[in-house]
């Protein structure tokens, strides 16, 4: 592994690169992020231990999806197993992964601690309840975590950013894989920044804007309808965007081509 620094300017070829990459199997990596979402929502609804499960194993299908897009790359076939691919590893790399599933897990119920005592948690009920109608107030309240939650997710994302593909392909411990992802990171804030500010984009201003305007000609459901497939094909982008920012951030040896 060779930490690389990239221009700015690499942000939005990332983005370029992901789209690229998605293109090479569209069913089998919209299948992964369907997958992805239909398990982590059934998996919430177990009390406490289902949101426990999901943040254990996120980086374990972070590495799958990353494999993934080898294999694409490689014209091979995803199968839905690749979420295992770390798993399946040596045993070190596995017990390596879940150890690294275990500070994430933590890392989150740090951030989400710090939450409750910056919001009104009692304003928020009615978004989840619908018990009665949304106030102002919730609405601020939801503004403001959501803000907040970015904020303090952002030194999270960077030790947890390329972490999971360092322990798996690098061979990398957890602490080393950490510190190495945070100052990969740190060393493409412009690149990151740049990057993020399109994803932001994709994923929260081109769905919002789609929402508003519906709203206003009191077609709600016609939204919904636009927004699912919108939202579901950034994200998937988005994953495969992943493997670009590796490759140009870390990867040395990596044979894999990503053409824009």
């Amino acid at each position: 592994m060779k930490l690389h620094v990239v221009a700015a300017k690499e942000g939005y070829i990332w983005i370029r690169q992901g789209i690229w990459l998605f293109k090479q199997n569209p069913l089998g990596f919209l299948m992964l992020v369907f997958m992805y979402v239909l398990a982590a929502q059934l998996a919430v609804l177990v009390p406490i231990i289902g949101v426990f499960i999901v943040l254990l194993f996120t980086p374990t299908l972070s590495v799958g999806f990353m494999t993934a897009c080898r294999q694409a790359i490689q014209k091979e076939r995803i199968r839905p197993s690749v979420y295992l691919a770390a798993l399946q590893a040596s045993p070190l790399i596995r017990r390596r992964i879940l150890q690294l599933g275990l500070v994430y897990t933590a890392l989150i119920l740090v951030l989400s601690f710090i939450l409750s005592f910056l919001v009104d948690v009692e304003l928020l009920i009615p978004l989840v309840t619908s018990d009665k109608p949304i106030s102002p107030e919730a609405m601020n309240q939801l503004y403001l975590i959501f803000c907040m939650g970015s904020l303090l997710y952002v030194p999270i994302g960077m030790l947890m950013w390329f972490s999971p593909v360092l322990v798996a392909w690098s061979d990398m411990s957890v602490p080393q894989a950490l510190f190495s992802s945070w100052l990969a990171c740190w060393a493409n804030r412009g690149a990151f920044l740049v990057y993020l500010l399109i994803l932001g984009v994709a994923l929260v201003a081109i769905p919002f804007s789609i929402g508003a305007f519906f709203e206003a000609l009191d077609l709600v459901q016609v939204a919904s309808y636009l927004n699912t497939p919108i939202t579901l094909l950034s994200l998937t982008v988005m994953h495969c965007s992943f493997f670009a920012a590796w490759k140009a951030c870390l990867a040395e040896n990596e044979t894999s081509t990503l053409l824009v």
